[in-house]
């Protein structure tokens, strides 16, 4: 079975081709040079002329606070091509996964937010990336659109590095405290989406590591991990001033998953440890 994953430089994308190949299928992977999400006739072209059994569409533009004033280009690549991509996936008949983010809510709800709540995004990333879920969702019936959050993995740079980094350079650091979420680990969450691909149970998922956290929470154990002597001050999201608003509560439920039969993903603290180990 033949399987276009796009994005296959970025962290997800590189462990979905591992996943998939470990599983005998037969991964395309593909980037900017195969396939560039600025260029629509470049994406219909590449698609129709492969003809994939599937689409993992894992690419997307995720400089958050970059995508502020880059507006039009975060919008084309995470929405509009997007569309063209679930067009090709509705004329070939195949489904289509789509991965999208936490960020299309506005983090103000007080509890878990769940598959069926009113997305409100507060920022130009959070709205592109809503946008695509629109086209996925009017498009296709073959779909996924896979909620993820905080992620890392071993092809790419994440706050995990980030933080490795600062911390062999400083003694001490300013980490926010009042902006709560998961991790996700590529590693984890890609064997769950080629789970997905095997069934038709379509639909909104939400597919996190298990358990909350704050990114102080996660330098902390980030640290302890890591065997790193780093002095940690707790401050706000108002002290840490940004060019795009962020959601203080990004908590997802994955009951979904349990309802449906996958797997749920193990904690973000063993995805950590995992993720040091390798």
């Amino acid at each position: 079975m033949k399987i276009l994953v796009t994005g296959v430089k970025g962290q997800l994308g590189y462990d979905v081709v591992k996943a998939l190949e470990s599983r005998g299928y037969q991964p395309v992977g593909v980037d900017r040079e195969e396939m560039d999400l600025m260029n629509d006739h470049m994406i219909d072209n590449f698609i129709m002329n492969l003809k994939p059994e599937a689409i993992i569409h894992c690419a997307a533009y995720t400089a958050v606070d970059q995508a502020e004033e880059e507006v039009e280009i975060c919008y084309q690549i995470n929405a509009e091509a997007v569309k063209v991509i679930a067009e090709c996936a509705k004329t070939l008949d195949i489904p289509m996964i789509y991965i999208s983010t936490d960020y299309v809510f506005d983090g103000t709800k007080a509890s878990e937010y769940v598959e069926t709540d009113i997305p409100n995004p507060i920022n130009v990333y959070g709205a592109s990336k809503l946008k695509g879920e629109q086209y996925v969702q009017q498009l296709l019936e073959k779909f996924y659109i896979v909620r993820i959050s905080w992620v890392f993995g071993i092809n790419g740079n994440n706050f995990i590095k980030t933080m490795q980094r600062l911390g062999n350079e400083h003694d001490e650091l300013n980490i926010i405290h009042d902006q709560v979420g998961s991790p996700t680990y590529t590693a984890h969450l890609a064997p769950l989406l080629v789970d997905m691909i095997e069934t038709d149970q379509y639909g909104i998922y939400h597919a996190t590591n298990e358990g909350y956290c704050s990114w102080y929470e996660f330098a902390d154990e980030i640290f302890k991990q890591s065997q790193l002597d780093v002095m940690l001050h707790p401050i706000t999201t108002d002290q840490y001033k940004t060019k795009a608003k962020r959601p203080l509560n990004s908590q997802m439920s994955k009951q979904k998953l349990s309802d449906y039969r996958f797997h749920r993903l193990p904690t973000w603290q063993e995805a950590l440890k995992n993720y040091i180990n390798q």
